[in-house]
């Protein structure tokens, strides 16, 4: 014992100079009460409670709450597992395979709804457990708990976050052909039967509300508005899923795509004691690789000795100006093929969910996902999930206010939350290096358009800016889509 409490002051004590985390001294003891929760699965309702207040355990008797610090640190304790997931338990609601039969057989004869490929990443999402403990599409009173609270209060009097809405949107005629069924039949974009949804509840889609609080924005051009809810229905259907078999795209990507359960194996196998994550949906560049590379150097000194790198890009919706999917991954190939990432210590894996671009409120979506998936750490940068503003010329964002909003989010206590360190190409070195302020002139940065703006042209960056091989990948894909434009707009000329 005394072993032990000397080794956690030594970390105390040399972590304090090395990663900012999230926690205050403050907040020291809502971590501990929530970890020794967690360790025994708690008993989760079909419904969520929201008779009480979702936010009540930040309020105090006699001083209005003080959100902590967002840069002060918290060792990490020993421990010996994984995080275990939201409300103890990891969702699967995908049917076993000796059930397939009949549950396929009993949704040929239900009530049958079309989903969009949106939905389908939804269901997709819930089914492996990423939003655990939701086991399917939002009634109203966990839409509310999320709309309003970005959190959702369990049976128990526990919170787990849950920043961003998975809703199912219908219309009238939808709605009307259910007639008195409580469950209904979910038909992919390619005809198949997906899933079962029992125990269905319909309630208004006010879509204006839902926008406002979860963009913080109704200005037009917001690009998973204009997608997924602008046409959508004016009603939301709710209620359990049972996925009929997992879900696949064969796109030659499935075997990247690991759930939760299979990431939380994987990291067993390699005898992980620390799992860092970083998302991105762009192509990864060498001040990317730094920042990763360093943080995995901080874990070490903070007394870790296998910390494992979650390399976790973005695989749902994404805008179209985005590089595709397919193009991303052989471009995260060619980095790790290079040596710029450790193979032995990166597991790289795609994250189903579609992108809301919805800054600060998304972000915690994707911490709380990864927690889900066995994460402890989770790397943020600046502006995270954010974007330009649609109608203005500026950001739509703070770019600080996603790590500030994770520092401080209800049902985030278990993450340690690792801000970036600032990257840019040193012109002295060649390289990409750390932002040393004392010689500012001998740095450049390399925004994502002058990057673009590069590949499109042929050009190469400047030295060390990004692996070779990761390069031509984006010079490839680019030469792909002019030719693309190239034959639509000859194609458009003969018609």
């Amino acid at each position: 014992m005394a072993a032990r409490e000397a080794r956690r002051a030594a970390l105390r004590v040399g972590a304090a100079s090395l990663i900012p985390s999230r926690a205050a001294a403050s907040a020291a003891a809502t971590f501990a009460s929530s970890s020794s929760a967690s360790s025994s699965p708690s008993q989760l309702a079909s419904r969520f409670s929201f008779s009480s207040r979702p936010l009540r355990f930040l309020h105090h008797h006699h001083h209005p709450p003080m959100p902590p610090p967002p840069f002060l640190v918290r060792s990490p304790p020993p421990r010996a597992a994984l995080l275990q997931p939201d409300g103890g338990l990891l969702v699967d609601v995908v049917v076993p395979s000796a059930e397939r039969a009949s549950k396929l057989a009993e949704a040929q004869h239900l009530p049958q709804l079309s989903i969009s490929r949106i939905d389908l990443e939804w269901v997709h999402v819930v089914s492996e457990g990423w939003a655990s403990p939701l086991r399917g599409f939002m009634r109203q009173s966990e839409y509310l708990q999320s709309l309003h609270f970005n959190c959702l209060r369990l049976q128990d009097g526990s919170i787990v976050n849950m920043s961003v809405p998975i809703v199912l949107a219908i219309d009238d005629a939808q709605k009307e052909s259910f007639g008195p069924s409580s469950a209904i039949t979910l038909v992919g974009p390619s005809g198949n039967l997906v899933a079962i949804l029992r125990n269905i509840e319909t309630y208004k889609h006010n879509k204006e509300e839902r926008i406002a609080r979860t963009w913080g924005t109704t200005a037009p051009g917001l690009p998973y508005v204009e997608e997924a809810i602008t046409q959508a229905g004016n009603w939301l259907v709710g209620g359990d899923l049972e996925v009929l078999e997992p879900i696949k795209y064969n796109d030659g990507l499935d075997h990247y795509r690991l759930s939760p359960a299979e990431l939380r194996k994987e990291f067993e196998r390699r005898n992980a004691d620390a799992v860092f994550a970083f998302q991105l949906r762009n192509p990864v560049h060498n001040g990317h690789a730094l920042l990763m590379t360093d943080t995995r150097r901080r874990l070490l000194e903070m007394g870790f000795k296998n910390p494992v790198l979650l390399l976790h890009p973005l695989g749902g919706y994404t805008k179209a100006d985005d590089v595709p999917l397919a193009w991303r991954m052989k471009q995260h190939d060619k980095v790790l093929g290079e040596g710029v990432l450790d193979p032995e210590t990166t597991v790289l894996a795609i994250f189903p969910s579609p992108m809301h671009y919805a800054g600060p409120t998304e972000v915690q979506w994707h911490a709380k996902a990864r927690i889900n998936a066995g994460a402890d750490f989770y790397i943020v940068g600046r502006d995270p999930a954010g974007m330009g503003h649609p109608t203005e010329k500026r950001d739509l964002y703070h770019p600080d206010h996603g790590k500030m909003v994770l520092s401080m989010a209800p049902g985030l206590e278990r993450l340690n939350i690792l801000p970036f360190r600032v990257a840019a190409y040193d012109k002295s070195q060649r390289k990409m290096a750390f932002f040393d302020p004392s010689r500012a002139e001998d740095f450049i940065f390399i925004s994502g358009t002058k990057m673009r703006n590069f590949a499109k042209n042929g050009e190469n960056p400047p030295d060390g800016f990004m692996c070779p091989g990761g390069w031509q990948v984006l010079v490839d894909y680019y030469k792909s889509l002019a030719a693309e434009e190239s034959k639509a707009a000859k194609e458009h000329l003969v018609v």
